[in-house]
């Protein structure tokens, strides 16, 4: 069934190699009982791992019934583990969270078969714990740990059960107890290889062989006598089994990994509460920061809109005589006839002339003092001010210098409260006007409030109301932003021909594009933006890298439960499988948290500091989409170190 030809194994510590077995050769027929016994050092352990798939030798050959295994790879040994082997340790390695039950179906798992559940049951019931089956291992004695092992290495029907020291840490009763289910394990057929420093121990199996310095210095057969229908059994099952090693089969379902992966992070409460609170606050941070930024987009844009687009704004201008400016206007003033002039150039849509004064404003017992602000008829639809209750005033009210007002929502909530204040007449300086619309909602800006404002036809208030000759300002509406340029040129060079100006006169007047301004605020706004969101993106990355601290000390502090696995079958891809579906799950648990969080904190600060806050759906993709790729990307280095360890190293570790 095996054989060993000259096995030789070195182990390095640090400058110096160890000789744990020298030229070791070795044959165990189907159906043995063997003990290998020897003093501390002798290599015994050694020997068992190597025949147990666990090690490889450095030096000879490893003969499987005929096929040398010797080059096989750590997955195609995996198999061998999984399919042929059973191990029983003396340390027991059960996993502390799960039940006796529990860990008996651990090997099933990795050969793919976690649907034959009954078979750990029964594995567990032959080893007569039925009624500790829902167990944990602390809650079981030691005689009761070491037979949840032996169901362990049972419930795959292996052909060799490779137990290292399985009564070392038992009282006596247990140690006999033990012997007789490995007595009985090998009179159904089962092959047994045993390490073992106690004589009376050794005396139960049926070939003892002694070891010293890596040597096997004596091979004592006490009963050679092997069932035929063993041998034939044996023969048939290994070879099938060789025959698949390299197949891709019996591989642990992503369901399988998903339910280890949470078994973890539920067992391990504090260290996965500190590694998804690092995500949290990340995602949190992207989440409120991008409402933050998106709302204060919206909300410039709002205030952008009030402004109009395609706009003009021409204002005069004013000179300097021996280094001292005159006031503006002093050099340049503009009349009606300015602004129905610009009404005729090819690029101009809409031209509305403006004037502005403080008026004192009264209604009843109530007044306030607020904005004056005289202009044309397409000013409404110029500057998003298309009243909202009412109307605006018409072209023969401009014309006839009609006394009518539309109020700002300012005004109206100051001097009407609640009330609807169409047609009611207000005082501004004395003079009667009647209310004929009120303007839609635009808030403040900066220290100016919007909506503070009386607006009237611009001949009334030039003549009857502010005593004004000439326009403050005229706005110029634009057909296209594509003809930007040639209006600004039309309008600069109408302007000077009817002012009689010369090129060189280049303070008298000032055309500002409002385009321009709003395309520097837009581009402000969307820099604020991206900064806010780096920042949170670097939140982000933090809580990444705790979450990759947090596994590569969880790969450290599992070492042996790692180890474990490998023994009883786990792949490299199954273990790397593992703790990459871990990080993703806690990746993913802080970034639904860090979503609630986030919207918290952006409602937060839209009521108690009234900033302008926006969740989009963009951001929520965008912060769990990054969130799993953090899980994934710091998850990967930790898991890949896990899937490298070596087996029988991991078993080891302290």
């Amino acid at each position: 069934m095996i054989e060993l030809k000259n096995i030789t194994r070195t182990y390095q510590i640090g400058k110096i190699g160890v000789n744990a077995l020298r030229n070791a050769s070795l044959k165990i027929e189907p159906g043995e009982f063997v003990a290998i016994m020897g003093p501390s050092g002798s290599g015994k352990s050694t020997l068992l791992h190597i025949l147990g798939f666990l090690d490889r030798p450095d030096q000879g050959q490893y003969l499987l019934g005929k096929k040398d295994i010797t080059s096989l790879s750590d997955d195609e040994l995996a198999i061998l583990r999984n399919r042929l082997a059973g191990f029983v340790f003396q340390q027991f390695h059960l996993l502390p969270r799960m039940t006796a039950l529990e860990n008996s179906e651990l090997p099933l798992i990795y050969a793919g078969k976690r649907d034959l559940k009954e078979k750990a049951l029964k594995a567990i019931e032959d080893v007569g714990l039925a009624k500790r089956a829902s167990h944990r291992p602390n809650e079981l004695s030691g005689g009761e740990q070491q037979r949840v092992t032996i169901a362990r290495s049972l419930v795959n029907e292996p052909l060799i059960i490779f137990a290292d020291e399985p009564t070392g840490n038992l009282d006596t009763k247990s140690e006999e107890e033990i012997m007789v289910i490995l007595k009985d394990l090998n009179k159904q057929g089962k092959t047994v290889v045993m390490v073992t420093h106690e004589q009376e121990i050794a005396q139960h199996a049926k070939r003892i062989i002694h070891m010293r310095d890596g040597e096997i210095v004596s091979d004592e057969r006490r009963d050679s006598n092997f069932q035929e229908a063993v041998l034939a059994s044996t023969d048939l099952r290994l070879d099938d089994i060789l025959s698949e090693v390299t197949f891709t089969g019996g591989r642990a379902e992503f369901i399988d990994h998903f339910r280890q992966g949470l078994y973890s992070i539920v067992s391990h409460k504090m260290r996965s509460f500190l590694s998804i609170l690092g995500i949290l606050i990340g995602v949190g941070a992207v989440i409120a920061m991008l409402a933050l930024g998106q709302g204060a987009k919206e909300s410039i844009s709002q205030r952008l809109a009030s402004l109009g687009s395609n706009l003009l704004s021409i204002r005069p201008g004013s000179t300097r005589l021996h280094g001292v400016a005159s006031e503006a206007g002093a050099v340049t003033r503009f009349t009606m006839q300015d602004a129905e002039a610009m009404t005729k150039l090819n690029q101009v849509k809409r031209v509305s002339p403006s004037v502005r004064g403080r008026g004192q404003i009264v209604c009843g017992n109530k007044n306030w003092n607020t904005e004056v602000l005289g202009t044309g008829v397409d000013y409404a639809p110029m500057r998003a001010s298309v009243p909202v209750v009412g109307r605006f005033f018409a072209e023969e009210e401009l014309r006839s210098r009609q006394k009518v007002v539309v109020l700002g929502m300012t005004v109206v909530k100051e001097l009407f409260g609640e009330e609807n204040p169409l047609g009611a007449i207000v005082k501004i300086n004395r003079i009667n006007f009647k209310v004929v619309g009120i303007l839609p909602e635009k808030g403040a800006t900066g220290w100016r409030d919007q909506d503070d404002v009386v607006i009237m036809p611009v001949t009334t208030a030039m003549y009857r109301l502010l005593g004004k000759e000439y326009v403050d300002s005229i706005d110029v509406e634009v057909k296209d932003a594509e003809l930007m340029e040639d209006a600004q040129s039309a309008i600069d060079q109408l302007i000077r021909k009817r002012q009689r100006l010369s090129q060189d006169d280049e303070d008298s007047f000032q055309i500002r594009n409002m385009a321009e301004i709003q395309e520097t605020i837009e581009s402000t706004t969307q820099t604020m933006s991206w900064l806010l969101g780096s920042i949170a993106v670097i939140s982000l990355l933090v809580g990444g890298i705790g979450i990759m601290n947090i596994m590569l000390v969880s790969v450290t502090e599992r070492t042996r439960e790692i180890g474990l696995r490998k023994a009883i079958g786990a792949r490299s891809h199954d273990i790397m499988l593992q703790f990459l579906i871990e990080a993703v799950v806690m990746t993913c648990l802080g970034g639904i948290a860090g979503i609630l969080f986030g919207s918290a904190i952006a409602a937060l600060l839209s009521v108690l500091a009234n900033w302008a806050t926006k969740i989009s759906l963009s951001s929520i993709v965008l912060a769990v989409t990054f969130s799993i790729g953090v899980g994934v990307g710091f998850g990967l280095w930790p898991a890949r170190q896990a899937s490298k360890l070596d087996p029988i190293q991991a078993l080891r570790y302290e």
